[in-house]
């Protein structure tokens, strides 16, 4: 019991001052890109509440790809001021493109949070009833209605003077092609329905 109590405190005091340091680090790096006052201590705050949270939505098993992509963006803001306070970079004159990303850090971090806070894991699938429940007899399948024959539809009455103008156009098509008109081409040069060119086929 004592050896198991003397773990779990080593374990404490070191995730203590792995987060203590890198709380400061955080502080000074947002400090130096002019974060001054109350605004440099909520820096890392919020750099480690985003990565509790995205831990969290690791650990409960739902959308883990936006777990772990917002996982890896803490993780990068809190290494990278840890890396970039170890000397390698001057936080007396800090480049432009830091002092932009410690700018830009509290918008990504509020879209970060809100999406990991406020996306439901998909409901788990209800259990189809139909499944439990024993299926009805099948009815013998009724006879398929027999088809109606329909009577053949009457031909339209064509004028005899439609009748004689047809003849020409046909007598006409016969000396320019030597074969009889057909229907489509009697009606397209007739320019009449499809009936009335039937009708006035089946009178010349």
């Amino acid at each position: 019991m004592r050896a198991q109590l003397a773990r779990v405190d080593a374990v404490l005091i070191q995730a203590l001052i792995a987060a203590a340091l890198s709380f400061a680090h955080l502080h000074d790096i947002a400090s130096a890109a002019g974060q001054g006052g109350w605004k440099g201590w909520a820096y890392p705050i919020s750099v480690d509440l985003l990565l509790v949270a995205a831990w969290r939505r690791l650990r409960s098993g739902s959308s883990r790809a936006a777990g772990w992509c917002w996982f890896v963006i803490a993780l990068t803001a809190s290494l990278g001021a840890n890396v970039a306070t170890a000397g390698l970079l001057d936080l007396t004159a800090v480049p432009a493109w830091l002092r932009i990303l410690v700018a830009g850090w509290p918008a990504v971090a509020f879209l970060g949070g809100t999406l990991l806070a406020h996306t439901t894991a998909p409901a788990a699938a209800e259990p189809d009833d139909r499944e439990h429940t024993a299926e009805p007899a099948t009815a013998p399948p009724e006879p398929a209605p027999v088809p109606e024959l329909e009577a053949p539809a009457p031909r339209p009455a064509v004028p005899a003077a439609l009748v004689e103008h047809a003849r020409k156009v046909a007598a006409e098509h016969r000396t320019r092609t030597g074969t009889p008109i057909d229907t489509p081409t009697l009606r397209a040069r007739l320019g009449v329905p499809v009936p009335l060119a039937e009708a006035i086929a089946a009178q010349l």
